[in-house]
C-alpha cells in the first residue's frame, strides 16, 4: 500500500513509500552516503549521463555542489517544474527516481529518469520507484502524461518499463547528450487514462 505524505501541490516535500523503499528529496545531510554510492558507482552510470563538465564543481564529490544541487531541487519544487526523489531501501541510499520538465497548461506532462545503485540492481527497486512515482503524478499532481526516453542499448533501463508494460511510442535521434555523444532514445509513454484503467493491477504487482 502507497503511503504519501503530502501537502498536495507545488511546494510540498513529500515521502513516497511503496512496499519496500521510500522515496524523499535528497537533504544536505545525505552527502555522505550520495558521495560513497556515485563514487563507487561512477563506471556503471556514466554510460547514461551527461557528461560532466570540467570546469563545474562535481556534486559526486564537491559538498558544496551537492548543497547546491539540493537547492535546485527545492526550488524546482516550489515552482511546481520537478520533483526529486532519493531511493532509500531499508534506510540507505539506493539511487535516485526523478520527476523533471513538468509542463502544465494543455500539455500536463513530465519525465521520468531514474538509476540505481550496481549492487543492488536486479531486485526491481526502480520498477516499483516508478509506479509509486506514477501515483504520485497521476493522482497528487494530477497531471495527464509521463515519458520516459532511453538509449536503446541500455537494456537494463529498458527492462524497467517492460516489466511495467508501458506503451512505446518510438525512437527520437539525437534526442539529449550522453556521455558526450547524442544519443538516440526509445521513448515510452503512459496517460492519466492508461493508469486510471491499469492502477489496481500496478499497485497489486508493486506497491
Amino acid at each position: 500500500m502507497l503511503n504519501a505524505l503530502v501537502n498536495s501541490g507545488a511546494g510540498a516535500s513529500p515521502v513516497l513509500r511503496g512496499r519496500r523503499i521510500t522515496l524523499r528529496p535528497l537533504v544536505y545531510r545525505d552527502f555522505k552516503e550520495w558521495r560513497e554510492v556515485r563514487v563507487r558507482n561512477r563506471g556503471w552510470l556514466s554510460r547514461w549521463e551527461p557528461v560532466k563538465l570540467p570546469d563545474v564543481s562535481d556534486p559526486d564529490v564537491n559538498r558544496g555542489a551537492f548543497a547546491a544541487r539540493c537547492s535546485v531541487r527545492d526550488q524546482e519544487r516550489a515552482a511546481g517544474i520537478g520533483w526529486g526523489f532519493g531511493v532509500f531501501v531499508g534506510g540507505a541510499l539506493a539511487g535516485e527516481m526523478n520527476i523533471t520538465s513538468v509542463v502544465r497548461g494543455p500539455f500536463q506532462s513530465c519525465n521520468f529518469g531514474y538509476w540505481i545503485d550496481q549492487e543492488l540492481a536486479g531486485n526491481s527497486y526502480i520498477p516499483e520507484a516508478v509506479v509509486i512515482g506514477l501515483r504520485f503524478v497521476f493522482e497528487e499532481l494530477m497531471l495527464h502524461r509521463v515519458e520516459i526516453a532511453i538509449v536503446p542499448r541500455n537494456q537494463r533501463s529498458l527492462r524497467v518499463v517492460e516489466k511495467l508494460g508501458l506503451r512505446c511510442e518510438g525512437i527520437s535521434e539525437g534526442f539529449l547528450e550522453i556521455n558526450g555523444v547524442w544519443e538516440d532514445h526509445v521513448r515510452f509513454a503512459i496517460t492519466s487514462e492508461e493508469w486510471a484503467h491499469r492502477s489496481k493491477e500496478l499497485s497489486d504487482a508493486w506497491l
